[in-house]
């Protein structure tokens, strides 16, 4: 177990087609026995960090310190890094028990005795026990997926990295290996980075999240605070699903409150002393789907909007409404099932209305209100 501080780690690729900023200046602290999630689009740098910290490509700028040793200028095999990759990469013709002893044998100094005890241990850890005498070609995804996290575990390495290693496996077995995986990293106590653009796994098994975007780091944060008080519009859309509504609107100061107004219908409003803004300004107004609450009278709600499709989700579901031009999405439980047609009241609460600058997409205001002392989040930890 250690620590890993990223310092302004940079990746820039230059060559005939042309210069791309893969990585800008990612600055991440991670703690010993952390769980940190990079997250994000595809092309966000993501992988491309993860590949820079276990040596499989080389860092334009900035450092990689592993406990007290840099470490960016070291071969992958002296960095005391594991890596789990997506496709597995075992060797097919080895078996289980060889696969998971082959890092063991070309570096360390141990018998075969002892690389076999310690496959053993782990394999027993891993409840693969019996499947160490077979091949890759005998063995299922989740089987596979094992053998490759056994391999990297008896290293007893520094830091775990895992590139997108659930994303072979099919719905209900890659939710199941997301609960094993949380819970050997907790019994392990061991540091691990772990890359996926699936934001259910990124929400559900870190201890912080970190959101990157173009090359840039977005946000780092636990999942909770990410979702509540994103530093900026991006974060706040990409986290959740259905992804938050956002509106182009008019700051209107009506008496101690600040209307938001798109297309000439108020969509929210909250009180004056929750943001500063002055009448007449443009703002991007988000709106969680959780948070749109609907009424049979449209005389209920904030404003009237007509349905247009409903989406049963099983345990809720998904109502599309028409305003202005525009889709709002609603998350509701699943005995609201409006007609297509119907003209329904929303209403969002005051504390559930964020506010994005029109610019630069920074926040103005996220989930409650400045009197309720709400921790937010530091972009660099």
């Amino acid at each position: 177990m250690a620590t890993l501080e990223l310092t302004d780690l940079t990746k820039i690729y230059d060559d005939a087609q042309g210069r791309e900023v893969a990585v800008d200046s990612l600055d991440i602290d991670i703690d010993d026995g952390e769980f940190l999630v990079l997250v994000g689009p595809s092309g966000c740098g993501k992988s491309t960090t993860l590949r820079m910290l276990a040596g499989l490509e080389t860092v334009t700028d900035g450092t990689i310190t592993i406990g007290d040793r840099e470490v960016q200028h070291l071969a992958p095999s002296e960095r005391s890094i594991a890596m789990v990759f997506q496709s597995y990469a075992l060797y097919t013709k080895m078996t289980a028990r060889e696969n998971m002893a082959y890092g063991l044998k070309h570096s360390t100094d141990l018998s075969a005795d002892e690389r076999n005890r310690k496959v053993e241990d782990i394999a027993e850890l891993l409840d693969i026990t019996e499947l160490l005498d077979d091949k890759p070609d005998e063995m299922s995804g989740g089987q596979k997926q094992r053998v490759a996290l056994g391999r990297a575990i008896v290293r007893d390495p520094d830091v775990f990295l895992l590139d997108e290693p659930l994303s072979n496996l099919d719905a209900k077995l890659r939710a199941r290996m997301r609960t094993e995986l949380q819970q050997l990293q907790t019994d392990l106590g061991v540091t691990a980075v772990y890359v996926t653009h699936d934001q259910t796994e990124a929400m559900t098994m870190a201890d912080r999240i970190a959101v990157m975007n173009d090359g840039e780091l977005q946000q780092v944060a636990p999942p909770e605070v990410a979702y509540d008080h994103p530093e900026n519009e991006f974060v706040a859309t990409f986290l959740g699903s259905p992804s938050m509504n956002t509106f182009e609107a008019t700051v209107r100061e009506d008496g101690d409150e600040l209307a938001f107004r798109h297309g000439g219908t108020t969509l929210a409003a909250v009180p004056s002393g929750a943001v500063s803004l002055a009448d007449g300004e443009s703002v991007t107004l988000g709106l969680r789907p959780e948070d749109v609450r609907l009424a049979d009278d449209p005389a209920d709600g904030t404003f009237a909007a007509t349905v247009t499709v409903s989406e049963y989700q099983g345990n809720d579901n998904f109502v599309h409404l028409s305003i202005a031009d525009r889709d709002l999405m609603a998350r509701v439980p699943s005995d609201t099932y409006p007609n297509p047609g119907e003209t329904l009241g929303v209403t969002v609460s005051p504390r559930d209305v964020f506010l994005f600058d029109a610019d630069t997409g920074g926040a103005l205001k996220t989930r409650g209100f400045p009197d309720e002392q709400t921790q937010r989040p530091s972009i660099s930890n």
